[in-house]
């Protein structure tokens, strides 16, 4: 009967994902939901590369001045 109950459990599992799928997918809220949360994520995207560049030119010129401050 363990088979019988699986099935059933897909089942519903199926149709439950196909109407919040659905749902999800015909509401204007959360369509600018999504395009809010994309827009967001794609900027603090851009801003961590231009940090991590940022961070990366200042490591290398403190690593410049501590070779010329150790050749001293």
């Amino acid at each position: 009967m363990a088979g019988g109950g699986n099935f059933i459990h897909r089942v519903i599992s199926y149709v439950a994902n196909e109407l919040i799928v659905n749902g999800l997918a015909n509401s204007p809220g959360f369509q600018r939901f999504a395009v809010r949360t994309s827009k967001k994520m794609e900027e603090l995207s851009e801003l961590a590369a231009q940090t991590k560049k940022e961070l990366a030119e200042q490591i290398r010129d403190a690593s410049k001045n501590f070779e010329s401050f150790k050749k001293q």
